[in-house]
């Protein structure tokens, strides 16, 4: 392994971000030629993590990806962050820790869990094949399976503890929403990092107050992590779209939240997997029209701004 799990959690002290705030830059005033500056500025200046997007319009999953296409685009992603995040281990998604490896990036490998337990199945056992390869740096045991009632927290934790057994040197976590680790204790208890999504945007809060509030719902979980290495693995701002309450989607937001993200992540010390790289048109019948603009390229993945 490139390290092992006992060196990568001492690698961070136990007070990490303790004192983060959410003290972003004020951007009402940038014109919009300097706000797209920044931005470039802000992007160029690199950033820990970025969730990866598969698919090209007319793709979706289920479909295979090929290894060419998902190099292509680890190749686009590659300089401007350290670590790619990816949501599944097959059907082409296995190509994506073997693409950011090969060119020098680090990996946070998801096994996608569903009410499907055959594909389950698949998922976990492709997931321990990659990282016994030695190409997983964290392994995520699913996605927001609580947040959409697909497992049971029984079922869950045997398939988090199966991973744990098989990969004893590879850092084991699952990803959530926030409030999922507050209320569920069990949940710290079995992970060796604790994996958090913080998206102000869905709850319906105003940009000028949407980086206070991502700081709170970080600090919920740190408050409950019980000393264990916490990271954002997923937030992020959609640039078109249906607003939500008061969040407002716009290519202004956007480009506001980005910058403001990464200079809080930067000056208090946080790990950030930033949503996402690639716009993904299959993602509007999920989530509505703002499903398909949460990425800092547009579908054709040329940079939006």
């Amino acid at each position: 392994m490139s390290f092992r799990k006992e060196q990568f959690l001492q690698s961070i002290p136990s007070n990490r971000a303790q004192h983060a705030q959410s003290d972003g830059i004020i951007l009402e005033n940038y014109a919009e030629l300097d706000l797209k500056q920044l931005w470039h500025d802000t992007l160029n200046n690199g950033q820990h993590g970025i969730c990866f997007s598969m698919y090209e319009d007319g793709q979706e999953p289920g479909d295979h990806i090929t290894e060419q296409q998902v190099e292509r685009r680890v190749k686009i992603l590659k300089p401007y962050t350290k670590w790619i995040r990816s949501f599944s281990c097959i059907e082409g998604n296995e190509f994506v820790p073997q693409m950011a490896h090969k060119h020098g990036l680090k990996t946070l490998v998801g096994a996608w869990l569903s009410d499907d337990l055959d594909k389950n199945e698949l998922e976990i056992e492709a997931l321990i094949e990659l990282a016994q390869k030695g190409i997983v740096d964290i392994a995520a045991v699913g996605n927001e399976v609580l947040y959409r009632n697909d497992l049971t927290i029984e079922q869950l934790l045997s398939y988090i503890k199966r991973v744990k057994e098989a990969l004893p040197d590879v850092p084991v976590g699952y990803v959530d929403a926030y409030y999922e680790f507050v209320v569920h204790p069990e949940l710290v208890e079995n992970s060796d990092v604790i994996l958090t999504n913080c998206y102000p945007y869905w709850e319906g809060t105003p940009i000028d107050y949407a980086l206070g509030h991502m700081n709170d719902m970080y600090h919920q979980v740190l408050k409950v992590c019980k000393g264990k290495r916490v990271i954002i693995t997923e937030t992020g701002w959609p640039s078109k779209g249906e607003s939500l309450g008061a969040a407002h989607p716009s290519e202004e937001n956007a480009m506001k939240y980005f910058i403001d993200t990464q200079k809080w992540a930067h000056k208090n010390m946080i790990d950030v997997f930033y949503f996402s790289s690639f716009d993904e048109s299959w993602k509007k019948g999920d989530e509505g029209e703002v499903g398909a603009y949460w990425g800092l390229w547009d579908k054709h993945e040329k940079l939006k701004f």
